[in-house]
């Protein structure tokens, strides 16, 4: 699925991002680039995505030869890539439901498609009762759920996510990774860029450390511990929310994890509840779509910050 062979991206000046850097990723995995800010992390993704091309070294990304595609070609790629990043990046003059259907539209796709898809996908991140709702009249975590929901709605092979949660606080954080948890148990790459120790280390996913633009460890159930920053204890909270996620069969579309039946469409945000990281009915996620975490019973949601 996304394949680098001894790629080195060195910046105009001479800084030196990604230094030879190897490293595979298959299909339907989840993985985590740790490390230091400034380490190369984002970069990284960029390349992953040809935002830029290695200075030298070879790279593959949903099986086009990426490195050497002719930039004419990329927005073709592109439509098998998903981007998520920290600052959600939505249109403000279009509601919550035109941000999402906009990816679609770029892409050519029909009305009636757009239509069916973008009601199903709004509802997978529990924002079904807020599709006329502006950026402005949204939290941050329901932005970010916003931010999700555009990345996944054209069911793209690889999901790019770079420090996701790097602006929210940690129940709110918890909510988006059980989003992005699920849009990985369809069969969707996931790789995250991200400095959030905790939820690193309580989800135990494939961790590759990134320091000074070399890859150091890559451990298939790793913790975020990295040799220039300690270990951060993990939270009852967040532990709690996370330590059940197991992987599952890959399923074939999102609508496996959305109900036809019983959208909620109340206006006000329910009371805190105790909630749980677990794959729990789709009802639930609906029913607790208008606060930040969408989750199930058992670490405790406060406000976004």
């Amino acid at each position: 699925m996304i394949k680098l062979e001894n790629v080195t991206k060195t910046y105009p000046g001479g800084t030196v991002a990604v230094k030879d850097a190897s490293l595979e990723i298959a299909k339907g995995e989840f993985v985590f680039l740790v490390g230091a800010s400034g380490s190369g992390k984002s970069t990284l993704i960029r390349l992953m995505m040809r935002e830029e091309q290695p200075t030298n070294g070879d790279l593959w990304v949903a099986g086009k030869h990426a490195s050497e595609l002719p930039s004419w070609k990329v927005p073709h790629l592109r439509r098998s890539i998903g981007t998520v990043f920290q600052d959600f990046k939505l249109l403000p003059n279009k509601t919550v439901y035109e941000n999402v259907a906009f990816a679609m539209e770029v892409t050519g796709k029909h009305r009636s498609v757009i239509r069916n898809q973008v009601p199903q996908v709004l509802k997978l991140v529990g924002l079904s009762s807020k599709t006329d709702r502006l950026p402005r009249q949204l939290s941050g975590g329901e932005q970010q759920r916003v931010a999700v929901a555009r990345a996944f709605v054209n069911r793209p092979l690889i999901l790019l996510a770079d420090e996701p949660t790097g602006n929210l606080d940690p129940a709110t954080s918890v909510g988006i990774m059980r989003i992005l948890d699920r849009i990985n148990r369809t069969g969707t790459t996931v790789v995250m860029a991200t400095h959030d120790h905790a939820i690193v280390d309580a989800m135990r996913r494939r961790v590759v450390e990134i320091d000074r633009g070399r890859i150091m460890r890559d451990e298939s159930r790793g913790i975020y511990e990295t040799a220039l920053e300690p270990t951060v204890p993990v939270t009852t909270e967040v532990q709690t929310a996370v330590e059940d996620v197991a992987p599952v069969e890959p399923v074939e579309a999102f609508e496996e994890f959305v109900d036809e039946e019983g959208s909620s469409d109340t206006e006000a945000t329910p009371e805190p509840e105790v909630v749980s990281f677990e794959m729990v009915s789709d009802e639930s996620v609906e029913e607790a779509g208008d606060d930040d975490t969408g989750l199930g019973d058992e670490a405790q949601v406060g406000d976004d910050a």
